[in-house]
């Protein structure tokens, strides 16, 4: 994954913003065990359910997700043919988002949305605002992965549904969305795909559960647990026992 991430930054698809993300997220997954922890799998359950039933659901992309997980983006448009998949970058380039876009069109996407956005989240004033009418805009269900607080937060006062993957449970995207997949990016698309393809599709979204908004805190406990215990010095375990 990191020679991934080095090699979309030579490419001009990540930004050194994005390295050092990276890099806080992997400390997470060590925490998690590098797996797909009980919580997790219940908000893919959740989140695949969302994404058949939303009439517009878009998947907005940055470019350590086009990095790292291109495959698997096209992959889960395959699986969800109503998906929309959007470009939205906070270190926009005309060359930067032509080369996303090129990376996604590469692995199967077939229709990129987000090159030339002609409208803007209020109260979002930077580039992350910029969204495309046909995509973000217009959506219902917004999966905004490796994404920041702010627009998590914008994205909910305009009334979608925003669905989050993120490592980190105490992130502000994470705490402000409707449902946080505490998971790695790869591992949680490839979560999405399978659950999807088992599912026939809902009549509507239906109701946020209340369980949805406890999932970071269920993350966090599932870090703590795979966490092992201190090594006892024997010697320190004996001065403890001895009475004064």
């Amino acid at each position: 994954m990191r020679a991934r991430l080095a090699r979309g930054f030579e490419q001009g698809l990540v930004v050194p913003e994005g390295l050092i993300a990276q890099g806080r997220a992997e400390a997470f997954d060590y925490l998690l065990g590098e797996r797909t922890t009980p919580s997790a799998l219940r908000a893919e359950r959740l989140a695949a359910r969302w994404l058949l039933a939303a009439r517009r659901p878009v998947l907005s992309v940055n470019g350590n997700v086009a990095a790292l997980a291109s495959e698997q983006v096209a992959e889960l448009a395959r699986v969800v043919p109503h998906l929309r998949v959007e470009v939205n970058l906070f270190h926009r380039t005309p060359s930067r988002v032509a080369r996303i876009s090129r990376e996604l069109t590469r692995a199967g996407v077939r229709e990129v949305r987000g090159l030339r956005p002609t409208k803007r989240i209020p109260g979002l004033p930077s580039d992350r605002g910029r969204v495309d009418a046909d995509g973000i805009w217009s959506a219902d269900l917004c999966v905004i992965p490796l994404e920041d607080g702010d627009r998590a937060l914008a994205l909910r006062r305009l009334g979608k549904r925003v669905v989050t993957i993120d490592l980190n449970p105490l992130s502000r995207s994470s705490l402000a969305a409707h449902l946080a997949i505490v998971d790695e990016l790869t591992r949680a698309l490839a979560g999405l795909v399978r659950e999807a393809r088992g599912l026939r599709r809902p009549s509507r979204l239906g109701p946020v559960p209340v369980w949805a908004s406890r999932l970071p805190a269920a993350a966090l406990r599932e870090m703590r647990r795979s966490l092992p215990e201190p090594p006892r010095r024997r010697g320190l375990a004996r001065s403890a026992a001895r009475p004064r």
